[in-house]
């Protein structure tokens, strides 16, 4: 299957409410021949203030913010066309899974487009820090790595490129942070080809869950505290080893002594639950975690000090106790249910809603035909969606796009929740003009002491540019 290797560069961290404003990609085959490649940047869409920090991080000036050619709907849908083109494939990044996946689902959600397209069937996805994290674990020689303060690995893409041979000065622009992942995989594959194969076989949920059901003994890769850790597991009864909430892999470390855990009461497991070191992993099925071949874990520290026929015994003793398993299965049920009690009742707005509920198959079959209406006909479009957050996704578009196709009425209401938005004295979720000064100034007073004038440049372009939609939105 191919690799589709992309990266995004955004307006802010935040993955509700910050931009893309620059995506790049790499298709290649299996053996890392390349097949095709894409580099796009948009425009700032209307109505957003930026991160100061983001920006610095990926060398983005105010004329890239707002004088390239493509606008930030016309970007979307340029990639929808790309990734729709490159399938099937195997999409994944560096970190992509916290973030750039986050990034682009959600952005597709607020563009009136299918959010899944990087792992809906026939397409997966995996994770190039995961791969890394996984290859170093089983064998330190794989990559070359800077260690840090702590003694840790340093994990970082520029870092292992510079480390590994490759030239990484370009780092944290889309297309060089693609290829940049692109030769830190190929390395890897070239040196661990065996370990290369069973690490991609978790690139699909089912394909996870196949293989937490049916495997006795299994290595499961983690990443703690700036290290990378195996752990020799075994997964709980194949009928009653997914979490009931949060459907996600459910398996015992084995090395603990599971026999006085057998006949504990729901509380007291619970109870067991929080201690260290957790005597159960679990395993991310969506999330493409690192599960591999036992012999790896039976070869460190603790489970080579244990005799393996007592680790074989612990492992018959877990999957084929059914009641103790549904007794774990239970204690998470209640874990889960107590913890969504505690969360903050707070209002969820729309653009923070993507899994608190799922878009009508209705609504989504309509998305092409919106996105290939005219202005006008997308404004009376809006009214056939079934779902309002769609509905004020689409009128924001418009507004974005061709504020002239707006009634006034409509036009004067996006502007006052965009003004309301931008002009909040408070702390926000998003980013506004009072966020943005607090975070220039501080960065002003660290490139002063730093004396990097072309930073002070960067900062003063960027103010000057967010004080003008201040003084748009406060004169509306």
């Amino acid at each position: 299957m191919n690799l589709a290797i992309w990266d995004i560069e955004s307006s802010n961290a935040n993955t509700d409410f910050g931009s893309i404003i620059e995506i790049g990609g790499i298709l290649v085959d299996e053996n890392f021949n390349e097949k095709d490649r894409f580099n796009l940047r948009c425009r700032l869409p209307e109505g957003e203030i930026p991160q100061c920090m983001a920006l610095i991080v990926n060398k983005t000036s105010v004329d890239l913010l707002t004088k390239v050619n493509l606008s930030h709907y016309q970007l979307l849908g340029e990639v929808e066309k790309i990734f729709k083109k490159w399938s099937p494939a195997i999409f994944l990044g560096w970190s992509n899974i916290g973030f750039d996946d986050e990034m682009i689902r959600k952005e597709f959600f607020k563009g009136i487009r299918y959010p899944y397209i990087t792992n809906s069937s026939p397409n997966k996805r995996h994770d190039g820090l995961n791969i890394a994290r996984g290859a170093y674990a089983i064998d330190s020689k794989v990559l070359k790595t800077e260690i840090n303060e702590k003694g840790n690995a340093v994990m970082k893409l520029e870092s292992l490129a510079r480390m590994n041979g490759f030239e990484s000065s370009g780092a944290h622009s889309a297309l060089f942070d693609a290829e940049l992942t692109v030769n830190i995989l190929r390395l890897i594959k070239t040196k661990k080809p065996k370990a290369w194969q069973e690490f991609l076989k978790t690139s699909n949920k089912l394909d996870t869950e196949t293989i937490f059901k049916t495997k006795k003994i299994f290595t499961l890769n983690e990443y703690f505290y700036g290290k990378s850790r195996l752990y020799l597991c075994a997964p709980l009864h194949p009928k009653y080893c997914v979490h009931p909430i949060y459907q996600w892999g459910q398996a015992v470390d084995l090395r603990i002594d599971i026999e006085p855990l057998l006949n504990l009461s729901i509380n007291d497991l619970k109870k067991e639950m929080k201690k260290t070191p957790k005597f159960l992993r679990t395993i991310r099925s969506n999330k493409a975690p690192i599960i591999i071949e036992e012999s790896y874990g039976m070869k460190v520290d603790p489970y080579n000090k244990i005799d393996p026929n007592l680790i074989k015994k612990r492992a018959e003793i877990i999957r084929s106790n059914e009641k103790f398993s549904q007794n774990i299965l239970t204690s998470l049920r209640e874990i889960a249910e107590e913890k969504e009690q505690s969360k903050s009742q707070e209002d969820i707005l729309a653009e923070e809603s993507i899994y608190s509920k799922f878009t009508s198959n209705k609504d989504t079959s309509l998305f092409p035909a919106w996105h290939s209406a005219s202005w006008s006909d997308k404004l009376k479009m809006l009214d056939r969606f079934e779902d309002d957050r769609l509905i004020g996704f689409g009128k924001k578009i418009i507004y974005q796009e061709s504020p002239e196709t707006l009634p006034k009425d409509i036009l004067k209401s996006i502007q006052r929740q965009i003004a309301k938005r931008i002009l909040s004295e408070k702390k926000e979720k998003w980013w506004t003009c009072k966020e943005f000064y607090y975070e220039c100034d501080n960065l002003r007073e660290k490139y002063t002491n730093d004396n990097d004038h072309e930073k002070l440049k960067f900062l003063d372009q960027l103010n000057e540019f967010v004080m003008s939609i201040q003084k748009k939105y406060e004169n509306l």
